[in-house]
């Protein structure tokens, strides 16, 4: 089990700390709704340093990155980060991804924790250009702080002006008195924020800074499973839940980060999917009565004739009813087509709905 950087800082804090993908990790501090809402008004802060970071450079940097990447990251300038999958080769996703232009012919991929191994053998692969990869995972740390008084808080601790970060926009500067810290206006709670990445010896200095700048605010330290909640309401895919190697991006709903501007791997099929329409499509459903739907409960019709299954699903904190994500045939992927999610012995009847289920 591997520990990040402030594993100790976790504990001292009271977190409940879980094994997840391959780290220890803090699942919560003091409650789920509690964590939850922090984020939704106020600020909060993740340890999310399990993810996996590899820089890719040289001439050939982008070839690559063309070549294992659905969208087109061409379109990025120095500066911006783009959301991305890495198709397989038989119709599903090796992963999920967001890639960083830093500098010309310099991109920083950061990719799924449980995923870290196997990206980074796949795209090894692929390289076949002579691009120059190095993995980063184990020497950078990441904090999300999320919510909507982030910019406020945190304007304190860098010279830059915070606000100016526009979303999927990223500087490379001094944060909490620390030199090339990436600032990034990106997250995975839909409460705005930001991602600061910086080396391990570097990161215990900043979430007390961190912590310092925000106490008027608010902030408080958030665990695993309030992020699960957040994201979950924006409709936020997960790997291994709502993705993984068997489900392609466009039953996945991810058409719009699948460019056929270029090549890439399996481009020809899933063009030819797109052009056809897929069988089954990724759906977001609330539910009609009280109910809880989870991972793997069975998804089914009027008759109780199983038509898929529930990928995610939670109580809503924010929405105070059950919601969820799953996979059915498109006849039933309308919005407001009525399904039913078997909770047990019961069916519970649900609504299809557009995403997202918060709205800010």
């Amino acid at each position: 089990m591997k520990n990040t950087a402030l594993t100790e800082t976790h504990k001292a804090l009271g977190a409940k700390m879980v094994p997840f993908a391959g780290f220890n990790m803090p699942v919560q501090y003091q409650g789920i709704n509690i964590e939850h809402d922090t984020v939704r008004n106020a600020v909060g802060v993740f340890d999310v340093s399990h993810m996996g970071e590899f820089l890719i450079e040289g001439e050939t940097a982008l070839d690559l990155i063309q070549k294992v990447s659905s969208n087109d990251a061409s379109k990025l300038t120095i500066g911006k980060a783009q959301y991305s999958c890495m198709p397989n080769e038989t119709g599903g996703i090796v992963d999920d991804l967001i890639i960083y232009k830093i500098k010309e012919n310099t991109y920083l991929l950061v990719v799924n924790a449980s995923n870290i191994e196997k990206d980074w053998n796949w795209i090894s692969s692929k390289n076949n250009v002579g691009a120059t990869m190095r993995n980063l995972s184990d020497d950078y740390s990441l904090l999300a702080i999320q919510g909507p008084k982030a910019v406020e808080a945190m304007q304190n601790l860098t010279s830059h002006n915070l606000s100016a970060i526009k979303f999927y926009n990223f500087i490379v500067g001094d944060f909490a008195s620390i030199e090339n810290v990436i600032i990034s206006a990106t997250g995975y709670t839909g409460s705005g924020g930001f991602e600061i990445y910086c080396k391990n010896s570097e990161v215990k200095q900043i979430w007390d800074k961190v912590f310092e700048a925000g106490a008027d605010f608010g902030i408080k330290p958030i665990g695993l499973a309030a992020r699960d909640t957040l994201r979950l309401e924006m409709g936020y895919c997960l790997y291994g839940n709502d993705i993984d190697d068997t489900t392609s991006p466009i039953e996945a709903g991810l058409g719009w980060i699948t460019k056929f501007t270029k090549a890439f791997t399996n481009s020809e099929a899933l063009e030819d999917e797109k052009r056809r329409g897929p069988e089954r499509k990724l759906i977001a459903f609330e539910l009609n009565e009280r109910g809880i739907p989870r991972n793997g409960y069975d998804i089914v019709d009027g008759n109780g004739n199983k038509i898929g299954n529930v990928t995610s699903g939670t109580m809503s904190p924010s929405l105070g009813i059950g919601i969820g994500l799953g996979y059915v045939p498109v006849i039933f992927s309308e919005i407001g087509s009525k399904i039913n999610i078997q909770i047990r012995k019961k069916a519970i009847p649900a609504t299809v709905v557009k995403l997202p289920f918060y709205k800010s």
